[in-house]
Formats: structure tokens, C-alpha cells, sequence
């Protein structure tokens, strides 16, 4: 069995909130490659380039880190076409917002994500979330191949 690449694709249109979670994995247990997207735009084109399958494409990601709000394409519709599409579905698609919303909670399973989260309101908070991650997604579940072909 193939050891799952800790790649993590982050869509959040936050620059602040990027380089957060960027300190925030680097003081982690997880030393995981980190992609950054601005819009879940960004990150629909580079999930495309990934199961594209073409020499020197983008590596798909292990996990992906959705914020809710952001331009171009929200985090609803990014998870609706993760969901939607045979070769991305299997990805564990972990929302990670500040909404407080219940009805978005559940709106967000019911979509289809794998985790809703609230934004931590502190940098260890955030660390600890994280480190929580790690342990279920990378040590705890067992996670396909990231190569997965539909048939």
C-alpha cells in the first residue's frame, strides 16, 4: 500500500488566515506540503490539473481546508462540485469557517464535507485543531489511494 502524500489544499480568500495556518502547521505535529488558493476557483483548476493525469501535473492533495466564504466560487459550490465529480470525491473536504450558523452546519454534512469546524480564536487553539486533524486523518482513518480512477 502506497503511503498517502500529506499534501493539504487550503482555499481561503484570508491572507491573514493563510499565514496563520501556514505558522499554525509548522508548529504542528504534521509537516504536510501546504497549496494555497485565494477562491475555490483557484482550487476547482488545480483539482482539475491534478486528475488531468498529465506529466507534470498538480500532485492531488490529501485532504482539503475549505473556507465558506470567498469570491469567484464559494465553499458550497466547491464542495458541490468535489462531490459531484467521480475522481474527487473521495477527498475528506474539511470546512473550516467562523459562520455560527447551525443551519450552515448542517447545510455543509448534508453537502457532503466531512468535518465542519469553527475557526479557532487562538493561534494554540488553531495548532491543537490541527494537531487533531492530523491524528484522525493521517493515523486513525485510512484514506485511499490518492491515485483513485473511477470506473
Amino acid at each position: 500500500m502506497r503511503p498517502v502524500q500529506r499534501i493539504i489544499a487550503i482555499a481561503e480568500d484570508d491572507q491573514d488566515d493563510r499565514v496563520l495556518a501556514q505558522d499554525a502547521f509548522a508548529e504542528s505535529r504534521l509537516n504536510p506540503e501546504l497549496v494555497f488558493f485565494c477562491d475555490g476557483e483557484a482550487l476547482m483548476d488545480y483539482l482539475h490539473a491534478a486528475i488531468s493525469g498529465r506529466p507534470g501535473a498538480a500532485a492531488m492533495p490529501a485532504m482539503i481546508l475549505l473556507d465558506l466564504n470567498m469570491p469567484k466560487v464559494d465553499g458550497r459550490e466547491a464542495l458541490a462540485a468535489i462531490r459531484s465529480d467521480l475522481r474527487l470525491k473521495h477527498l475528506p473536504v474539511i470546512v473550516i469557517s467562523t459562520s455560527r450558523s447551525e443551519q450552515d452546519v448542517i447545510d455543509l454534512y448534508q453537502r457532503g464535507a466531512n468535518a465542519f469546524i469553527r475557526k479557532p480564536s487562538s493561534f494554540e487553539q488553531l495548532v491543537q485543531a490541527l494537531n487533531a486533524l492530523e491524528q484522525f486523518w493521517f493515523r486513525t482513518a485510512n484514506l485511499p489511494s490518492i491515485d483513485i480512477n473511477p470506473r
